[in-house]
């Protein structure tokens, strides 16, 4: 999921990581307005809502806002940054580092939110400015890898972008370009990872209301883990292959074919 880069992944490598970071995406957002009523995981409504602030006079308010979209700017900013100057040197850690980062905004949200958090208005803002900065993060991380090919945090182009599809379906001309149903299958997944996410932090918010965030790290976790799994996977395959090479040296070859020369000569 977070090894490759650009036109270098597979539909099945933007399809995983869409996937799990919009379920992610789906359970922060819901999470967020239940707790604090108010979205995290797009910034579209809060232009509205500054602007609308600006025309009303409340300064504060219109400056509040401005942070928060900007905090979630700010996080596409450094995922991005890290992806195309760390890239080149390691590129499992450069895509990484971004979902760290993630996943210890949302910790803090889970553990402040649990143990020290009084409701207060200062408290409010400031959490959500961590979610929006965390928010940004994943959308930066995952559209900078695939090429804009993923973006799982909101669901406005995608819903545009599957409408055109769908209406594209409707041509025989289309219906058999292999690009075309790649891109709705990895839509109709984000959309389905999304929802399913929502749907979890619906249900689960009654009972676990801050710790819903301990689940969002642990599915941040698990694509980081699995990740370094394949790594490592591939590491240990590409030594032994290259031991199985180093063994079979020129000399070694020449031995099995004289031996063999002489085998062949005794039998005749």
């Amino acid at each position: 999921m977070l090894r490759k880069y650009s036109n270098s992944r597979t539909l099945s490598d933007n399809i995983k990581l869409g996937t799990l970071t919009a379920f992610v995406a789906g359970m922060v957002n819901v999470a967020s307005f239940l707790l604090f009523f108010s979205f995290s995981s797009n910034v579209t409504g809060y232009y509205a809502v500054m602007m609308s602030e600006l025309i009303k006079g409340n300064l504060y308010q219109f400056a509040v806002v401005a942070i928060w979209i900007s905090a979630f700017f700010f996080g596409s900013f450094l995922s991005n940054f890290i992806v195309i100057h760390f890239n080149k040197r390691n590129a499992y850690l450069a895509h990484a580092m971004p979902i760290i980062l993630e996943m210890a905004c949302l910790l803090f949200v889970g553990v402040y939110g649990s143990y020290y958090y009084k409701d207060t208005l200062m408290e409010t803002e400031v959490l959500l400015l961590l979610m929006l900065f965390a928010m940004g993060l994943q959308n930066g991380l995952t559209a900078s890898i695939s090429n804009f090919a993923v973006k799982t945090t909101h669901l406005t182009g995608a819903t545009t972008d599957l409408a055109i599809l769908f209406s594209m379906f409707t041509h025989k001309e289309y219906r058999n370009k292999q690009h075309i149903i790649d891109k709705a299958k990895l839509l109709i997944s984000i959309f389905a990872s999304y929802l399913t996410g929502a749907l979890v932090s619906s249900m689960g918010y009654s009972f676990l209301k801050f710790k819903v965030f301990y689940i969002v790290s642990l599915f941040l976790l698990f694509v980081i883990v699995y990740d370094l799994y394949k790594i490592r996977s591939v590491n240990r395959l590409l030594r032994i292959r290259k031991k199985g090479e180093e063994e079979e040296t020129p000399e070694k070859i020449s031995s099995g074919i004289a031996k063999n020369n002489r085998n062949e000569m005794a039998l005749q």
